[in-house]
């Protein structure tokens, strides 16, 4: 039986962020690698049964990570993640977009600002990511694609990972 963890999704329509707070069954470092080591990203970061693989990626500040979620039938769908601060095992910034292949952002779609903190709540990680677009618009048009549907999914899959890595 898995245990009640933490699982927040917030929409905040005057201030145009989400913010998604969820705890895992792992401690800190662990969960900090899972979210910047391309090797652990290319394993959960795309909802069921889409699965992720990475382009390039260069994990510092200035750096990016280019990648694209991938259907059964092998429709991608790229994103591009622009790293701007890091303090290891603490937070990141990054600005994040819709791409294509050749890592041209696509304007047509909302980019938005991340924030992701990792803190320790008892043995478990707690993650805060909190996501704000320019305008309410942008907000709504991700939460119509299925964001919070899209997130709770892969993070599950998140856990699934952490429990064959911590075994």
């Amino acid at each position: 039986m898995k245990p009640n963890l933490q699982f927040d999704f917030i929409a905040d329509k005057k201030n145009n962020t989400l913010t998604i707070r969820r705890e895992f069954l792992a401690d800190r470092p662990l969960v900090w690698d899972c979210y910047t080591k391309s090797e652990l990203l290319d394993r959960w970061f795309a909802p069921a049964p889409l699965t992720t693989k990475t382009k390039s990626m260069d994990f510092r500040e200035g750096g990016h990570w280019h990648y694209a979620m991938v259907e059964p039938n092998g429709t991608e769908y790229w994103g591009y993640t622009a790293y701007q601060k890091i303090k290891a095992i603490d937070f990141y910034t990054a600005l994040d977009a819709f791409s294509n292949e050749a890592a041209e952002i696509n304007e047509a779609l909302p980019r938005a600002e991340w924030l992701v903190t990792f803190t320790d709540k008892g043995e478990n990680a707690l993650v805060e990511t909190i996501v704000t677009y320019k305008s309410l618009a942008d907000l709504e048009q991700v939460i119509q694609m299925g964001m919070e549907q899209g997130m709770t999914a892969t993070l599950n899959k998140l856990d699934e990972l952490l429990l064959t890595l911590k075994s």
